[in-house]
């Protein structure tokens, strides 16, 4: 009982040592507010947004920004503030819902070829490699194109190349944690082999692992964005911030409002998000 008080007492001390550090850097602050800021407005988009997203007026084609449409109309008189909002809301589903994939593939995968060693690290990680091999976003593209465009296809297209980096990155920290003498201490006195592995190795390489979360879901994004460019996105009418920046191209000239808000507001997206990350990173990283 006293041993279990002492690690939970050690663990809110840790954390609170990498919250501590991580206020001192005032970018990453700004990051983790602002995603902040965005996950609720992507939550609450259907309450937030001025107009469904898919409500055309047609009397008001091409309207630039003014106190009615915020960010101006698009071709169809679609409000592009309110198709900016369920962006964000698609946006924030995709890169959270595949980064949940990446990351239970990559732990099961990368834990067990760390810890077991052996026929069973070399299968896994032939498996890694072979992952490696292929050109990723081809990768994706085939497999939208096989499993049909909707949201599980992209959780799947983008999870089955997003994974290989995560196994490795938990393979090598597990074998680097696996040798210390608490591990060896916990086996000695009869612990299984999972409770060894969820209960003495993942959370002393959650660290990393958190980083690597927080610094892949603004690759997702840039992933879903890229096949909604491309027309591999999720269907319309629903809006992507790919799918708006592909129809804009063409009256950047005329109206560039359209092109700027969707591209700004993905590239707002994509820094705080790896402020965010860069914070945690140094964080985690610091010896003090």
């Amino acid at each position: 009982m006293k041993n279990d008080k002492n690690k939970k007492k050690m663990g809110r001390s840790y954390w609170s040592n990498i919250w501590r550090k991580f206020k001192r850097n005032r970018l990453a602050v700004f990051g983790l507010v602002f995603v902040v800021i965005l996950i609720f407005l992507g939550i609450f988009a259907p309450w937030l947004a001025p107009y469904p997203y898919d409500e055309v007026h047609y009397e008001a084609v091409w309207t630039p920004p003014n106190r009615q449409f915020l960010a101006g109309t698009d071709q169809l008189g679609r409000d592009i503030f309110s198709r900016l909002l369920y962006s964000l809301r698609n946006a924030i589903f995709v890169g959270l819902g595949a980064q949940a994939f990446i990351t239970f593939i990559g732990l099961t995968i990368g834990l067990s070829a760390g810890f077991y060693g052996g026929t069973i690290d070399n299968i896994l990680m032939r498996i890694v490699d072979i992952i490696y091999s292929f050109p990723s976003y081809l990768l994706n593209i085939i497999l939208v194109l096989v499993l049909g465009r909707g949201y599980f296809s992209i959780f799947i297209a983008i999870s089955a190349t997003g994974w290989a980096g995560m196994a490795r990155l938990v393979r090598g920290q597990t074998l680097s944690v696996k040798s210390r003498d608490f591990v060896e201490a916990a086996r000695a006195s009869g612990a299984s082999n999972s409770r060894i592995m969820f209960r003495y190795i993942l959370p002393n390489i959650i660290g990393p692992v958190i980083y690597a979360i927080f610094s892949g879901i603004p690759g997702v994004m840039l992933l879903e964005s890229g096949l909604s460019l491309i027309g591999l996105g999720v269907r319309p009418p629903m809006p992507s911030w790919g799918l708006m920046i592909s129809e804009a191209t063409g009256q950047f000239l005329y109206n560039p409002y359209m092109l700027l808000a969707p591209a700004g507001m993905l590239v707002l997206t994509l820094l705080s998000f790896n402020f965010v990350a860069f914070g945690l990173r140094d964080a985690l990283s610091a010896r003090e």
